[in-house]
């Protein structure tokens, strides 16, 4: 492989996991859900 190819594989998989660990981290950081007895749902 050449070195363009290693630095645009590398960039890749730092984009993927990245935005992994940020939905990861969003995802422990919003609130936890309601119970079912506060939930009002509209149907």
């Amino acid at each position: 492989m050449s070195t363009s190819a290693i630095v645009m594989m590398v960039v890749a998989m730092l984009v993927i996991w990245g935005g992994l660990a940020l939905a990861i981290i969003n995802l422990n950081r919003s609130p936890a859900t309601p119970p079912a007895s506060e939930v009002h749902r509209d149907l």
